[in-house]
């Protein structure tokens, strides 16, 4: 992989592409393993992790090695699992999004009479700080 044509950013992407290649190809395995062995609860579901891990380590594979190769189509799926991603990563975290309202006193918006619609705010706040509107 030491190509001097290749930049290195590259080289560094593919090799975590193929990193997560192999973490979702042994995971699969693992399930595969549960399921042979008797140990899954729900067969069903066991077998479509194992599938699910596998068939995303080939589509990650073939889009390394089409980034390898220049490709510009095997960018989207690498982008798509890494944001799939983040947005797993932020449930198991516990941070959800909220809708919180926040209102002036007075309850209007800001002007010289203060009425008018109370101002709306969309925050995303970890599950243990979140406080009540006032």
């Amino acid at each position: 992989m030491n190509d001097p044509r290749r930049p290195a950013l590259l080289v560094a992407v593919c090799t975590l592409v193929l990193v997560e290649v192999a973490a979702l190809a042994g995971l699969g395995a693992v399930f595969g393993l549960q399921l042979v062995r008797g140990d899954a609860s729900t067969p069903g579901a066991t077998v479509f992790l194992a599938l699910f891990c596998w068939g995303v380590a080939a589509v990650l594979a073939l889009c390394a090695r089409g980034l390898w190769r220049g490709r510009r189509w095997a960018r989207s799926p690498v982008m798509t699992w890494q944001i799939m991603l983040v947005v797993l990563a932020l449930g198991w975290f516990g941070v959800e999004a909220e809708l919180v309202v926040r209102r002036r006193r007075g309850g209007g918006r800001p002007g010289r009479d203060g009425t008018g619609p109370a101002p709306v705010v969309a925050v995303t706040v970890p599950e243990d700080s979140r406080r009540t509107a006032p």
